[in-house]
């Protein structure tokens, strides 16, 4: 495997930005008006995993409650929600479903100091082979996890909404033509999602809407 680019520093996604915005004239209008993102990175490993979990479905207020329930209990190494009941994690505010999800993450065992030393693909496959894991999840983690700096979380609905505002087209596009599309802001992709976002939040915050 050919060593990944990796988003370090504002200046990495200053650097992707001028790239997108020479190859693409809608990502120059964009970084006009809202300027770089800035850089995402997280800390990585199980938590990151956990968390994502515990958000889906919910609202942050609600998802950030139940992660402060677990962490309060102890409940955030693989080995206590291992040994932890159903009716224990359940009690913690989690549903039957994202009990079963967490547990399956802790007993998946995964490598997490592995992770960096695989493609972009088979990190996905890794995470996407535990049940509660999808591949928006997988997609997010390798973007802002272990920071790649060529990835696109092309089911993302807030993606698929600025490209559709952005780009002037009559719907929002759907998976397939969204990863499509993206081919084209290689090797900057992860750059792209986040100059997407910026320029998401920057026309919904003109309409009222966040």
């Amino acid at each position: 495997m050919n060593k990944p680019r990796l988003l370090t520093s504002d200046a990495c996604m200053a650097e992707g930005c001028a790239y997108l915005a020479n190859v693409e004239p809608r990502f120059a209008f964009a970084l006009d008006l809202c300027g770089p993102p800035p850089l995402r990175r997280r800390a990585g490993g199980f938590d990151d995993l956990l968390g994502a979990i515990v958000s889906q479905q919910v609202s942050v207020a609600s998802a950030r409650a139940i992660k402060t329930r677990l962490e309060v209990a102890g409940y955030t190494h693989p080995d206590a929600i291992i040994a932890a009941t159903d009716e224990d994690l359940r009690g913690q505010g989690l549903s039957r479903q994202k009990a079963r999800y967490i547990r399956a993450l802790a007993e998946a065992h995964i490598d997490f100091a592995a992770l960096p030393r695989l493609s972009d693909s088979d990190i996905i496959a890794t995470l996407t082979a535990v049940p509660g894991i999808g591949r928006w999840t997988a997609e997010v983690y390798v973007m802002f996890s272990l920071g790649r700096a060529d990835v696109f979380a092309a089911n993302d609905l807030a993606l698929q909404e600025s490209a559709r505002l952005l780009f002037d087209l009559p719907d929002r596009p759907r998976e397939a033509p969204m990863r499509k599309m993206s081919e084209a802001w290689s090797p900057w992709r992860t750059v792209a999602a986040g100059l997407l976002w910026h320029y998401y939040h920057h026309a919904k915050s003109r309409e009222g809407i966040v």
